[in-house]
């Protein structure tokens, strides 16, 4: 018997490009429902672009009708007022979906990229590469942000346990040196 679909909302909060995207789940299959960015102006009162956070997420959620909401952790950065900046856009966006009843779940950046593509560290580029394989979409965004946010939807999807989807864990490597390298992989020495 198949499952209900599901429905998770993933933002990457900020306060002049918020992302979002949704993922839908029915059974075992996982789909792009859809993904964009809420392009703010620098020039409009910073009250107003926390209240076109608010309405963005508001809306979506009105349309999409999300069972769950996950949003991208702010990092730490030098710029403190950057940072208070970017907790007021991750605070009315999660004050949105509290309103409307979700579970709210917060995932650091290094989290999500692990997560999607087994690595920590991973670029913009390898995140936007993993989603298109996972979710079999072609597009390439205008905005990482878009991107951004679907793989902290992905990210709450592989969290709550559904790891038949996840990507391979990131081997690491024990060679300190080409020499160990060798040695540990002989079969991998071509002869000229």
């Amino acid at each position: 018997m198949q499952k209900a679909s599901k429905i998770i909302l993933g933002i990457d909060p900020g306060t002049v490009i918020m992302g979002y995207g949704l993922i839908a789940i029915k059974g075992n299959l996982i789909s792009l429902l859809d993904m964009g960015v809420l392009k703010l102006s620098v020039k409009d009162d910073p009250y107003q672009r926390l209240e076109k956070i608010h309405s963005c997420v508001c809306s979506l959620i009105s349309i999409h009708h999300p069972d769950s909401f996950a949003i991208e952790a702010p990092f730490f950065g030098k710029n403190v007022q950057s940072m208070l900046k970017l907790g007021r856009a991750q605070g009315v966006a999660i004050a949105a979906a509290m309103q409307s009843g979700l579970s709210i779940s917060e995932y650091s950046p290094k989290k999500v990229k692990q997560s999607v593509t087994g690595n920590g560290n991973a670029g913009k580029e390898q995140v936007l590469k993993m989603l298109q394989q996972i979710l079999s979409f072609s597009d390439n965004p205008q905005h990482y942000d878009a991107t951004d946010a679907l793989a902290v939807a992905l990210c709450h999807y592989f969290q709550e346990g559904n790891i038949s989807h996840s990507p391979p864990k990131k081997i690491k490597s024990k060679a300190g040196s080409w020499k160990d390298f060798i040695a540990q992989n002989p079969g991998k020495i071509k002869s000229t």
